[in-house]
């Protein structure tokens, strides 16, 4: 049995690792396909030599482009791969063009699809997002689904009921495997900051960062909690959000620091260090909510409504006024909620249960 796992991007490298380790560990027969869709191959070493993983045996560099261009080009590369290797299973994860292009490309090909974190919904189709992920589910095979609120949210979309399997959610590995790792980092020193006196923000999505107005709201409201909590706000900027506050001639309010990306060990001690934390990520969402830190999710929907339910995370949207009233609550309440995201055990039941239900078709 040979299995195949495609990822493209730095959350999908930290998802996939407990799937990656669970492979190494039992010895199984598997490769790795990077597409280089957010970076080049080259500037995600770092994240597998942190989370000590061995390097990806393909690397398609595709970098950015139009959604089409960049799919196209994925979707053309992990073809000729995967029917070359001709694997049993290919692994995605997430919401992302390369979750798509892997996912049709095997589909296609008609090798089986596993989906890594299935089920997700904002019901928002104008975010590029939500079009990966529903299509992504209705071609796979193998549907692993976080929580049981996804698992229902498959079966209103008449996915059948033995297709979907409730394995929790390999960032609860990832966070715990690697929290004690993280511990170690100096991050916190070379940013010249004490624990729970500073916030963290993350801010990359189209939606927010393209768009003006909307981007000059946003970094106002940040603005505006730094100003009223008195701390400092530690941004590090990604690629597109530092272009485009250049683009827009936006001045970054005093108190927030701008910093380039840290590699996945830094920004998990920050996180789990941090007073508040505002973003856009989904993934951030997730993780703050394991770490037990206050959220403030600058967007008006979510795809993880969990973290909602648990009391961990708000929706503030990107008028400053929000984000300030918003965070103010959040400050306020503090933490203390149950993780709901399971045990973190997902990475060996997703192989389990692959194993098994391939095992019997094979």
């Amino acid at each position: 049995m040979k299995f195949c796992i495609v990822l493209g991007t730095r959350p999908e490298i930290i998802k996939m690792s407990p799937i990656i380790r669970k492979c190494e560990e039992g010895g199984l027969d598997y490769f790795m396909v990077h597409t280089g869709q957010h970076y080049s191959y080259g500037m995600d070493r770092i994240f597998f030599e942190e989370l000590h993983l061995p390097q990806p045996k393909y690397n398609l560099d595709v970098g950015s482009g139009s959604h089409g261009r960049q799919t196209g080009k994925m979707l053309e590369g992990i073809e000729g791969i995967l029917a070359n290797e001709k694997p049993d299973v290919v692994y995605v994860q997430g919401d992302t063009n390369t979750v798509l292009a892997g996912a049709l490309a095997a589909a296609k090909l008609h090798v089986k699809v596993g989906h890594v974190e299935a089920g997700l919904r904002s019901f928002d189709r104008s975010m590029p997002e939500e079009i990966n992920r529903v299509v992504a589910d209705h071609v796979s095979d193998l549907l692993f689904a976080p929580t049981e609120a996804s698992k229902q949210l498959l079966l209103k979309e008449g996915i059948p009921e033995d297709k979907i399997f409730v394995t929790g959610n390999t960032i609860v590995d990832a966070v715990l495997e690697n929290l004690k790792i993280a511990e170690g980092s100096a991050v916190l020193d070379k940013l010249g900051v004490k624990p729970h006196a500073y916030i963290l923000s993350t801010l990359h999505r189209q939606e927010n960062v393209d768009d003006k107005d909307r981007l000059a709201s946003i970094v106002k409201g940040l603005g505006l909690v730094v100003e009223e909590h008195g701390m400092p706000l530690i941004l590090p900027a990604h690629p597109r959000t530092k272009k485009m506050l250049e683009t827009f001639r936006l001045r970054v309010p005093d108190g927030i620091r701008l910093i380039e990306p840290i590699g996945f060990m830094d920004f998990l001690k920050a996180e789990a260090n941090a007073r508040l934390v505002l973003t856009d990520s989904g993934g951030v969402q997730e993780e703050s909510c394991i770490l037990d830190v206050p959220c403030v999710t600058l967007r008006e929907n979510t795809e993880r409504p969990e973290t909602i339910e648990a009391g961990a995370n708000v929706l503030a949207g990107h008028k400053h006024e929000d984000i300030l009233r918003y965070a103010r609550a959040m400050m306020k309440k503090g933490s203390g909620w149950q993780n709901p995201f399971g045990d973190g055990h997902a990475g060996k039941r997703i192989m389990d249960i692959t194993i098994k239900a391939l095992g019997r078709e094979l």
